[in-house]
């Protein structure tokens, strides 16, 4: 084979498998969030038996125009062994609204809460494991 065959192959069989990735992407119905790391209930990928442990419940109060939002996972804080490490606020295009990072060592539980004023659409929560990667889940205000 000639090097110019072998690079021209070699160029098609790159941009092949970036299309097929994308085309299976699609299929499955994943959104293409930071390249889609990150686990739901629907989909925990290989910590099918850690969802109630890491999947971050959201709760919405109103208290006349303010809005808070808590988020809550259902983990433990062992020291730096195993932890919830923070908390991500998204928007509805899943640009960054808010954080709270955890301390291990001072925080009995994650636990984190933010407010928002005017605004309505869905919410991302992110909740971040040292050793079981990164969960979201979603609420509509």
């Amino acid at each position: 084979m000639e090097r110019r065959d072998f690079i021209g192959l070699s160029v098609a069989g790159v941009g092949a498998s970036l299309l097929s990735s994308k085309l299976v992407a699609a299929e499955t119905g994943q959104q293409s969030m930071a390249g889609g790391v990150y686990y739901t209930k629907e989909n925990p990928g290989r910590w099918s038996k850690k969802i109630a442990g890491h999947l971050p419940n959201i709760e919405i109060q109103r208290n006349g125009g303010k809005i808070t939002v808590q988020v809550v996972t259902a983990h433990g804080m062992d020291s730096y062994k195993h932890y919830i490490v923070k908390h991500v606020l998204l928007d509805q295009d899943y640009n960054y609204l808010d954080e709270k990072m955890f301390d291990p060592m001072k925080d009995e539980a994650p636990i984190s809460s933010f407010e928002l004023k005017n605004y309505k659409g869905t919410v991302y929560a992110l909740s971040m494991c040292n050793k079981h990667d990164v969960w979201m889940n979603e609420a509509k205000i």
